[in-house]
């Protein structure tokens, strides 16, 4: 058991159900899923492009990510539909929380001049997304051996309803939220 999901199970479960004043166990929020997409715009006159963001983001998960196609063209952007224009990866379980201790505990505190991440990022649903500008930041990438700087979006999909919930749940698991 990780050591995040752990302290979930242990601390911040019964924390929150006592808090929030819930009638049953189930209703306390969890985090479901984490989803990572890494957009390739630079695919469309560089095919070596989709490898690089493809190897890049399996070590960055440790799963084999899915290569995004267009949906439609864009002439302006030279872009066709069906052409490889990102990657993405799902992660949940064990995957999900080793991800999650990472992001929080090692990338975050990283990232040049950071402050905290925003607290108006949440969707309304209890979900959050937050983007990051390089994926330097996790300690799997060889900072010599990157060709080109990304960013990524992380999405966090929890079980709760409300924004207010999905908060105290990630404040909780130690998301470092703006003051």
């Amino acid at each position: 058991m990780e050591r995040i999901e752990k302290r979930y199970k242990e601390e911040i479960l019964p924390e929150l159900f006592k808090e929030q004043g819930y009638q049953s166990i189930m209703q306390v929020p969890k985090v479901t899923k984490i989803v990572i997409n890494v957009g390739a715009g630079d695919a469309t006159h560089n095919s070596k492009a989709i490898e690089d963001v493809v190897n890049e983001l399996s070590l960055i998960a440790g799963l084999r990510p899915v290569v995004t196609l267009a949906k439609g063209s864009i002439a302006s952007f030279k872009l066709r539909e069906g052409m490889p224009i990102g990657a993405k990866v799902t992660l949940r379980g064990k995957k999900m929380y080793q991800f999650l201790d990472k992001l929080i505990n090692i990338a975050l505190p990283r990232v040049r001049d950071f402050r905290g991440v925003s607290k108006d990022a949440f969707d309304g649903r209890g979900n959050y997304s937050l983007g990051i500008k390089e994926q330097i930041i996790f300690p799997e990438i060889d900072y010599d051996k990157v060709k080109k700087i990304r960013g990524m979006d992380i999405t966090i999909v929890t079980s709760a309803n409300k924004n207010e919930d999905a908060y105290a749940l990630l404040k909780k698991m130690g998301m470092p939220f703006k003051k």
